[in-house]
């Protein structure tokens, strides 16, 4: 018989951006905990609201199935003692396993034979084994966590009640005293307690206390609410998913009302009260049908309709408190010009061990300028680009930043338009905190990707010299998501940035401003810098789930590449991956590889000489390698790939007839180094021996 079982956890409110992953992470645990102890189960469903995490297990077996198993117990040898007797050591074997001597046999198991008994493990009753679900909560991790009363168990919130149901009957445990049973707490002001008769109950009985448990069937409310205002007023109302998901973690009964605030305040810039609305309050702002900023918002209530124009009054006050202070900031902020702002930046410490906010911008302009000529930008966007990187932080010491930090970069944007600079160095000023997540949004202008790429690159050098790698989880200064930027963007304008090309660039401004870089002179520790961004190329390319792990260890072994052609030779090896010849060729390239290791330093201008040749293979390979050489710089990836499998053969019949590692010095290192010329041009794929190919 099939078997329902239920488990909420009855807490104080939850963060809202923690509900949904620790729903999720519950579920997880159930499945993971129902599949150790082998009991079988349909489905799993899980439910959430501020107040309550639940999972509810349909299909639950009655039991765990019985099992029956073989033990390996002593060698035979010692399972007897001198008289021929049972020893202690197979008595005590026997009775550790449940059963007597008599039920013992041998097996031999390379080639000695060992005491084997066979023993029955009935299955536990469904009831007893959920209770284990006492460990399941327990066992469960939050961003945040905290202890109440003298406690040192630590949980997201304080547990208020626990139900355990298995259908109709309790399934007892205990977590701080609390017992789990039968009774769950509906809305916190509409709802009361609640006496579940049966675990199926739970939805429709938490419906009638004013709680919606399910958080898609809450979520979807809300979105239809929102789309029959908007329908009734003629509105168009952007649904943020995020603000979404974020608000339907914040109520168990949602009601979408509108609320109103005065025109006067459309003169402050969308953005600032977007941000106010949005971030600050959690509201839905409004447009009319040509997506013009409307003076209306959409909010949700956790309740009823009841006093529903005393909620809305009370927020549309604090939210035109919220809006009198920006349109303050906006207007005393133009008081002032940008140079004002950009002196003030001489006094604003980046950090601490790093230093001012002025000295960071004169770096990133250095190596702005840099990479801006590497890479192509014209007459025009280099002039942009000067005057971008020589201000864009400005906005920072703004009084409208200052008071809502999520606008740095687009109060500088809006603030450099209304005083006269160009779209170019404007737009800039926005792009270069982009992108600001790991999957954000990307530069659109080669002004603002230099820009970012330049600023990104700085703090990472940066925090480096001075010692703060991260580790770990931790990761202060998002210079994990920093690097991502680099990467992405390298790669979305297919620009050749390479390791070696930016640590170049972060040279040339401290040959060029060496008292810019007195705290953060480049250390040792700059290798790990190297590594740091390669993982970051690794995670970028490991989003292409089609791509093998042994493809991303060999492309990325050769940190030397740009990582536009390292993201390109991953995926002309994974393309190739099924050639019929792949295996061989792979294997030609490899073993040339691991020779050539064995090399010396030879000069640059090092020449293999054809009168130390002694067979025929040796020439064969020779003419080989000069035909695929000539042109190989000038060829694109794909061709680089076929100059290189066309070696296969020669390769193999040198190695066939040819002893490398010669008596004769000479003969030696003149075929060393005809290897090592065949190894530098695999470089342009990493290191092959991290193929696997077996």
């Amino acid at each position: 018989m099939a078997h329902t079982y239920l488990l909420e956890i009855g807490l104080e409110e939850i963060p809202a951006h923690v509900v949904t992953p620790s729903a999720a992470e519950l579920v997880a645990k159930t499945e993971d905990f129902l599949r150790e102890q082998r009991l079988d189960f349909d489905e799993i469903q899980t439910f959430s609201t501020p107040r309550r995490l639940t999972v509810k297990v349909n299909g639950l077996a009655d039991k765990q199935p019985d099992i029956e198993e073989e033990a390996k117990g002593p060698a035979k040898k010692i399972a007897y003692d001198k008289d021929g007797n049972w020893s202690k050591a197979a008595m005590g074997f026997a009775r550790g396993q449940g059963v007597s001597v008599d039920d013992i046999y041998f097996k031999e198991l390379k080639g000695t034979e060992y005491v084997y008994v066979k023993k029955f493990i009935p299955g536990k009753d469904a009831a007893e084994v959920m209770q284990g679900m006492k460990d399941v909560v327990m066992s469960m991790k939050f961003p945040t966590m905290m202890r109440w009363g003298d406690n040192d168990f630590q949980f997201v919130r304080p547990i208020r009640w626990i139900v355990s149901m298995i259908d109709d009957q309790v399934v007892p445990f205990e977590i701080l005293k609390i017992k789990a049973g039968n009774k769950t707490n509906g809305h916190r002001f509409l709802g009361k307690e609640i006496t579940l008769k049966n675990a199926d109950d739970y939805i429709e009985a938490l419906r009638s206390e004013k709680v919606i448990v399910d958080a898609k069937e809450r979520k979807d409310s809300i979105r239809d609410q929102i789309a029959a205002l908007a329908k009734q007023n003629n509105w168009n109302i952007e649904v943020d998913e995020d603000l979404l998901e974020e608000v339907n973690n914040l109520v168990e009964y949602p009601t979408v009302f509108a609320g109103k605030f005065d025109e006067k305040y459309l003169a402050v810039p969308d953005e600032v009260l977007i941000t106010s609305m949005k971030d600050h309050q959690r509201f839905f702002y409004v447009t009319d049908q040509n997506h013009k900023l409307l003076p209306n918002f959409v909010s949700v209530r956790n309740g009823n309709k009841e006093y529903l124009e005393n909620v809305i009054q009370g927020n549309e006050k604090v939210l035109t408190a919220r809006l009198e202070d920006a349109k303050f900031f906006f207007e005393e902020d133009q008081k002032q010009s940008i140079a004002d702002y950009v002196d003030r930046l001489d006094k604003v410490t980046f950090h601490d061990k790093i230093g001012t906010i002025a000295e960071k911008m004169q770096r990133v302009e250095i190596i702005a300028e840099q990479i801006g000529k590497f890479v192509g930008l014209s007459a025009e966007e280099l002039k942009d680009l000067k005057r971008a990187s020589q201000i864009y932080k400005f906005d920072l010491v703004t009084g409208m930043v200052g008071e809502f930090a999520e606008l740095q970069g687009v109060m500088g944007e809006i603030y450099a338009r209304l005083q006269g600079e160009s779209d170019g160095v404007a737009t800039a000023i926005r792009e270069e905190y982009m992108p600001t997540s790991a999957e954000g949004e990307l530069p659109k202008t080669n002004v603002g990707a230099v820009l970012s790429i330049a600023d990104k690159l700085d703090s990472i050098q940066a925090f480096f010299a001075a010692g703060m790698i991260p580790s770990g989880s931790n990761d202060p200064y998002a210079l994990r998501r920093q690097a991502l930027g680099i990467i992405r963007i390298a790669l979305d304008r297919n620009w050749k940035l390479s390791l070696p090309l930016m640590e170049q660039f972060i040279e040339n401004a401290i040959e060029a401003r060496p008292d810019l870089y007195k705290n953060i002179m480049p250390k040792e520790e700059q290798k790990d810098m190297r590594q740091f961004i390669m993982d970051r190329l690794s995670q970028v390319m490991n989003n292409d789930k089609k791509m093998r792990h042994d493809v991303l260890d060999t492309v990325t072994a050769n940190s030397k590449n740009a990582f536009v052609d390292i993201q390109e030779a991953a995926h002309i090896l994974g393309k190739h991956l099924e050639d019929e010849d792949f295996k061989e060729t792979i294997e030609a390239l490899t073993r040339v590889g691991r020779m050539a290791k064995k090399a010396p330093n030879f000069e640059d201008d090092a020449v293999v000489k054809t009168e130390l040749f002694e067979n025929e293979s040796e020439k064969e390979l020779a003419e080989a390698v000069k035909q695929i050489a000539a042109a190989f710089e000038e060829a694109d990836l794909e061709e680089k790939f076929q100059k290189l499998a066309s070696l296969k053969s020669p390769i193999t019949k040198y190695f066939d007839s040819t002893m490398v590692m010669d008596k004769n010095e000479d003969v030696k290192n003149n075929r060393l180094l005809q290897l090592k010329q065949i190894a530098d041009l695999t470089e342009a794929f990493g290191e092959l021996d991290n193929l696997n190919v077996k």
